[in-house]
């Protein structure tokens, strides 16, 4: 077995890594960015070797610096992850050349998985019903719409949908940009795009002595632009279809052969309803979400792969599959505003019902594996996947069931996130039926999945904790008369005023009052203050049938206000009592929804421009965002070059409305 084990990747992945490794008595080593300084995975690796710079092709694609760091620390085996060079047959074949274990397929493997489109063709001659390839060239009106895919990665990057012949052109153009900086290669395909559609894998492990396991399946068919969100095991569809398993078992150990495959990869393919079933592309890699197979099997999957790249033998049979297992990806963006991927400090992540980190579950419970802690930065250089929060149980109601109440009692404070989607996804009545496809998200409405958990009469409530909270600090802190109440008056006086803004519910004006029977508070008839510390409120809520307390945890990360409770989570910004006009910023003007480079610019100052029309192109964590008009007019001001760096916020253009236009004429 290895000694040091260094692992050519970051965040998550790498602390999941790592864990296996120390269960084993292996040494680790990470390699870190500029960026990851401080990431968590740096401080708990044995040994640690900087990569000058941000961006992944400066750091975590120079596959020469890594080879470097391993040989440097005296690590004999490099485990690639997943994303980055994971899937890149120089690098390992630089690794083995460089007389270090590669741990994973072999070379000629990767090779030929490597590039979907001829890994199509080989799997096709195997005999493995396989989804044709179209040339971008040749696609006729008939055959939309299409789905565009970069041949050399996944995860979404450099995939698009077209449904119309005058935006295959631009969109193939934005495709290889995408796959480019995500995978250094700017190849990309065409082929038929089925709307709805199941996506079920199957987890292959295969040692060096000829066996091949197919250890289970996994279904992945709830995504948001082409990259998963939830997965699970077993697969609902494959449960409730006869035979159905042993098919796909055996098409995924055909395509394991047919590439004399060795150590953990996984077969993807697309399904109907039916059961048919055909193949997308193998990942010669660790998935994402390997953990549910994992908890499903018992099997550590890292050390299969640690065991095998050593030349251990695999038993003759798999482990058997039992219970349910269910993975949410936590993601730093906002899904209600086009999946607007969030950059930021995580000031908190707790999630109370967490029984593990990084094992596997064997009874019913809920993991985390997570790659940033509190304080962690999320940047926008990378992916930005917070964590992954996996349940297991008997059965798969009970599964979802506490995953969404894990989910629910998070204290996750700083960005906003896709919690609030993770656990509507998880208590609707179509999930809870098994009733998944690719279209979900279209299917049930995006804007109701990603509505706020917490209502809005219960959000007001939770504002009014937070002014009280607040109030109950500045009492704390005052140097005199610490122990009377805010505002306290000896006579009849006004309310006490604090003003919150929220993200998307706008202005909410607080107005309380101490008197001598209790508090009042401004459209809150007969609630009552029940305590009220800087961290802690307590109100008891009028109801139809009396009383009902009602407890809030609050905390504060500047003007930022967190408030918790079993109603929901509430984030708030506390508005100061008297504005600066130097923050106000000009009417039509386009301001940097993320941090983020200047990639093209689609309009000159002067020019008239049409509604929804690009102004300009963002690129952050590996994927390209559009800035749009805002309504028809003259773009007046362009404050930005291709190439700049610019932060959230910051004003990109302005555009002076045609109705100004015509008022001033």
């Amino acid at each position: 077995m290895f000694s040091n084990v260094l692992v050519a990747n970051r965040g998550e992945i790498a602390r999941r890594v790592f864990a296996t490794c120390r269960r084993m008595g292996i040494g680790t080593v990470a390699v870190y960015s500029d960026a990851d300084a401080a990431a968590p995975h740096v401080a708990e690796a044995d040994a640690a070797v900087r990569l000058p710079g941000n961006t992944p092709a400066q750091t975590y694609l120079r596959g020469e610096l890594i080879i470097e760091a391993a040989l440097a620390t005296g690590a004999d085996a490099i485990h690639p992850g997943y994303g980055f060079l994971s899937e890149n047959a120089e690098f390992a074949r630089a690794v083995l050349a460089a007389g270090l274990v590669w741990i994973g397929p072999p070379v000629e493997a990767i090779e030929q998985m490597g590039s979907k489109v001829a890994s199509k063709k080989m799997m096709d001659a195997a005999g493995v019903p396989v989804l044709a390839e179209l040339d971008p060239a040749e696609v006729t009106e008939a055959q939309l719409p299409v789905l565009i895919k970069a041949s050399a990665g996944g995860g979404g990057r450099g995939m698009r949908v077209v449904r119309s012949l005058g935006d295959l052109e631009p969109q193939i153009s934005a495709a290889r940009r995408e796959a480019e900086s995500a995978f250094g290669d700017p190849t990309v395909f065409c082929e038929r795009y089925l709307e709805t559609g199941r996506h079920i894998e199957v987890q292959v492990m295969a040692d060096m002595h000829g066996t091949i396991w197919a250890v289970g399946e996994r279904e992945c068919s709830i995504q948001r632009r082409h990259q998963k969100v939830i997965e699970e095991a077993p697969a609902p569809l494959v449960e409730r279809t006869g035979g159905m398993r042993a098919r796909l078992f055996e098409a995924a150990k055909l395509a394991a052969g047919a590439i004399g495959y060795t150590g953990a990869g996984t077969v993807e393919f697309l399904a109907d309803e039916a059961g048919e079933f055909f193949f997308l592309e193998m990942n010669t890699r660790l998935q994402v979400e390997h953990p549910v197979t994992e908890c499903t099997t018992g099997l550590d999957l890292v050390r299969a792969q640690l065991e095998v790249a050593a030349g251990g033998e695999l038993p003759a049979e798999p482990p058997s599959m039992h219970g349910h297992s269910i993975e949410v990806r936590l993601y730093a963006e906002d899904p209600a505003h086009d999946w607007q991927p969030q950059s930021g400090t995580v000031h908190r992540i707790d999630i109370p019902s967490v029984t593990t980190e990084f094992e596997i579950l064997d009874k019913p419970g809920v993991r985390l594996d997570s790659g940033v802690v509190d304080g962690s930065v999320v940047g926008v250089h990378y992916d930005p996947m917070l964590a992954k929060v996996i349940s297991y149980a008997e059965t798969r109601g009970e599964a979802a069931r506490l995953l969404a109440t894990a989910l629910r009692r998070a204290k996750i404070h700083g960005l906003v996130t896709n919690r609030d989607l993770l656990v509507r996804v998880l208590g609707h009545p179509a999930f809870l039926a098994g009733d998944t496809d690719t279209a979900f998200f279209d299917t049930h409405g995006l804007d109701v999945l990603a509505a706020p958990l917490v209502s809005e009469a219960d959000a007001a409530l939770s504002i009014v904790a937070a002014a009280l909270a607040d109030a109950a600090a500045n009492r704390k802190s005052a140097r005199v008369g610490g122990g009377l109440p805010a505002g306290w008056r000896n006579l009849p006086a006004q309310a006490q005023h604090k003003q919150y803004e929220g993200r998307t519910s706008g202005t909410h004006d607080i107005g309380y009052r101490f008197t001598r029977t209790g508090i009042a508070v401004d459209g809150h008839d007969g609630l009552e203050l029940v305590d009220a510390s800087p961290e802690r409120v307590v109100l008891a809520v009028p109801g139809e049938r009396g009383l009902v307390r009602r407890q809030f945890d609050i905390a504060r990360y500047g003007d930022l206000v967190c408030v918790d409770s079993p109603l929901g989570p509430v984030s708030v910004h506390r508005l100061p009592r008297f504005s600066d006009p130097a923050d106000q910023v000009a009417h039509g003007s386009l301001l940097a929804p993320m941090p983020g480079s200047v990639i093209r610019i689609g309009a000159e100052v002067g020019s008239a421009v049409a509604q929804g029309q690009p102004i300009l192109w963002l690129e952050a964590m590996k994927m390209e965002h559009t800035i749009s008009a805002p309504a028809a007019g003259v773009l007046s001001a362009l404050n930005v070059t291709v190439g700049q760096q610019v932060d959230v916020g910051a004003v990109l253009a302005v555009v002076d409305p045609a109705e100004d236009q015509n008022q001033e004429n």
